[in-house]
């Protein structure tokens, strides 16, 4: 089932991109694995899906070490606490989550010197929701130059959550406004624009979405340990 939904969703996209003129397989996907067990992961991977994303740093690595044979690209994606950051820095290649200079400031002190650079994307709260985490749109430009000084980081673009719409105009408006401010950035130092989940893919891809975080689509409804060992 898993395979089958994986292929599905990979369709779309490849649909998507030939309608609003993106460049062939220039839209990828990243597997929101938070709470699904090892084996729907190792499931996916056996259908050639390489990259998840994780929301809790310990779930994560339990995970990891039960898929420890598996090539996997390990991305963390849920919101970040400063006593975590250690662990993050250590077991993930790549952070969409983070939403402060502070926050950046620890990745790149504790990230192993032996390891590559940390891949991070700078989270905007492009909704102005004060439930959410992220950077002010505004604040984006001077973060954005702040964190390009750090050692042990590669910027490699934004990530963002508005919030839901179920108008398709109003899904594409707040990436719209997103890629306004980021036209104004060094784009060329920037690859990855991580937004469009389950619900808005079509409007996240039409707006220039590089990467985007479906869990729903591809694994069901959320729910599980993600504590199940038969991989």
């Amino acid at each position: 089932m898993i395979a089958n939904r994986l292929k599905e969703i990979q369709d779309q996209i490849r649909h998507a991109e030939q309608t609003y003129r993106r460049k062939a397989g220039s839209v990828s996907l990243l597997a929101v694995s938070k709470t699904k067990p090892a084996q729907d992961i190792a499931a996916a991977y056996r259908a050639g899906q390489r990259h998840f994303g994780e929301n809790y740093v310990q779930e994560a690595i339990h995970k990891q070490q039960l898929l420890g044979a598996f090539d996997i690209t390990w991305h963390f994606i849920g919101p970040i606490q400063s006593n975590k950051t250690k662990l993050i820095a250590r077991h993930f290649a790549w952070v969409h989550s983070v939403d402060s200079i502070k926050i950046a400031h620890r990745l790149s002190m504790q990230r192993p010197h032996n390891f590559p650079p940390l891949n991070i994307c700078l989270q905007v709260n492009i909704s102005g929701e004060e439930t959410k985490s992220g950077i002010a749109l505004h604040e984006l430009p001077d973060i954005y130059k702040q964190t390009l000084a750090l050692p042990n980081l590669i910027v490699r673009g934004v990530m963002a959550i508005p919030a839901p719409e179920n108008d398709f105009a109003r899904q594409r408006m707040p990436y719209n406004t997103l890629m306004q401010v980021v036209a104004g950035l060094n784009e060329a130092a920037l690859d990855t624009f991580s937004f469009g989940m389950s619900g808005d893919l079509v409007a996240a891809i039409a707006e220039g979405s590089t990467m985007l975080r479906i869990g729903t689509a591809l694994f069901g409804t959320r729910g599980g340990s993600g504590n199940n060992d038969n991989v």
